[in-house]
């Protein structure tokens, strides 16, 4: 994209997210608006000392997977302490949804209505409701229709490993390396800037010591490669930006996006095909990036993932402050978490105009999302 281009694309002017809390545990008694109110504020508040200005909200546009229904974001937007006349949407595109949702904001500023919007995702997987059809209680709704392959998520990443040859310790030495990041970035304090501290919770919460056990972790699947430790966590939180109209002030310009259909069969292969997509939208290449942000739902997801793009498992450009096996996947804003990720690593790290990263995800039921982003100054 020209520089005439980049001076047309929606830009995220703020980012800011929740910590990640393990399902069960700080947040297990918070609805979803009570984790997305405090990071719209927060994100909303960025943007109007970023822009100087206060910011009028045209929509809310916000991801999530397995929510109360009502709208979500509307709810969330209203909590908030938003006006009533500003809008909310949901979208759900599983663990895509928080991700989808960003671009979703972008392609609206993009088709003409200049106003800036509020997008991302919250999930609380420790609120979400029991499902069921005729009292029969039932884990998740199914990703595919009868006559396709509709495989559990942790079986489709066991799979993927047996398909492509991946060894126990190839993926323990991917779940090992994120968590290591994570832990480095926490001490360090490079999440601290883009955290909206939350009961009690200033971190998040899965980053340990769970890559020192990996040797020990028994296999999910007889004499399979995966483990739990291999697996992410699932989380709660919410995770925010600000989209603005071209031009208005530094941040990450929503440069290319793309999403695609893949083989529900091995659905954790989704985002392979998204970022070529995109990739070729914006002209580029993955020499071109310098950092991704991969939802890292199981290291057999991610390795096979990076392979296909021709990156090595340890690339630094990779989840450089780890990634979902070491921060935690709270579906629905996973997605929007990585963009998060994205703007601290790029925008609030001083990176020069110009600087491209990229956030996509693999989504159950064989779908691909991903956007490719630059540094505005």
């Amino acid at each position: 994209m020209s520089v005439d281009g980049i001076r047309e694309a929606p830009v995220i002017v703020s980012a800011r997210r929740t910590p990640i809390g393990t399902r069960g545990r700080a947040f297990a008694n918070l609805r979803v608006e009570e984790l997305a109110a405090p990071v719209l504020r927060a994100a909303l508040e960025d943007a109007e000392g970023a822009m100087g200005a206060p910011v009028e909200v045209a929509d809310v546009v916000l991801g999530n997977c397995m929510g109360p229904g009502g709208n979500p974001a509307r709810v969330s937007a209203l909590a908030a302490g938003l006006d009533a006349s500003v809008p909310g949407g949901t979208v759900d595109r599983q663990c895509g949804s928080g991700l989808a949702a960003i671009i979703d904001a972008a392609t609206a500023i993009r088709g003409g209505d200049r106003r800036p919007r509020l997008a991302g995702g919250v999930e609380s997987a420790s609120t979400s409701p029991v499902r069921s059809v005729d009292g029969v209680p039932y884990d998740r709704a199914p990703f595919a229709p009868a006559g396709f392959p509709d495989p559990d998520m942790t079986r489709a990443a066991e799979d993927l490993a047996v398909r492509d040859g991946l060894s126990r310790e190839r993926l323990d030495a991917h779940a090992a390396r994120s968590h290591a990041r994570a832990r480095r970035a926490l001490a360090e304090g490079r999440f601290a800037a883009e955290l909206v501290p939350l009961a009690g919770l200033d971190h998040d919460d899965a980053i340990g010591t769970a890559d020192r056990l990996l040797p020990r972790l028994a296999p999910l699947f007889p004499g399979g490669s995966l483990t739990a430790g291999t697996s992410t966590r699932i989380g709660d939180g919410a995770a925010a930006v600000v989209v603005a109209p071209p031009s208005s002030g530094p941040g990450l310009a929503v440069r290319a996006s793309a999403f695609v259909g893949s083989d529900p069969a091995f659905p954790g292969l989704g985002a392979a095909p998204a970022i070529e997509s995109a990739l070729s939208l914006a002209g580029l290449s993955a020499r071109d990036l310098a950092a991704v942000e991969l939802v890292e739902a199981f290291a057999s997801q991610s390795i096979a993932v990076l392979q296909r793009l021709g990156i090595d498992d340890d690339d630094p450009r990779v989840c450089a402050d780890g990634g979902a096996l070491a921060l935690g996947h709270p579906w629905g804003a996973s997605g929007a978490v990585a963009v998060v990720r994205l703007f601290s690593r790029l925008v609030r790290s001083g990176a020069p105009a110009g600087t491209v990263g990229l956030a996509a995800a693999s989504v159950g039921g064989g779908l691909g999302v991903a956007a490719v982003l630059e540094v505005v100054r």
